[in-house]
């Protein structure tokens, strides 16, 4: 991960990059960001590759929740009974 500083006044110009961090994250195939940065600014969130061990399964394997909307106003209005 690397970080480059800016500025915009009096005109635009970026500084030399410099490593953040070095670890192996994993890349994402299809246009989507496969890192975030916390509301905060101070930490990220990344996606790691799996051990190779993982791998197999984790590759093979998804979880989907439907309806989840109406299972948390099912749990939300049984707890204020």
């Amino acid at each position: 991960m690397m970080a480059v500083e800016t500025t915009t006044q009096p005109n635009f110009a970026l500084g030399n990059p410099r490593m953040l961090f070095e670890r192996p994250y994993a890349l994402s195939a299809v246009p989507v960001s496969n890192c975030d940065v916390s509301p905060d600014g101070k930490r990220f969130l990344m996606i790691r590759p799996a051990d190779e061990g993982q791998a197999q399964a984790a590759s093979t394997q998804i979880n989907v929740v439907q309806n989840w909307f109406e299972e948390l106003k099912r749990r939300v209005s049984a707890g204020a009974k």
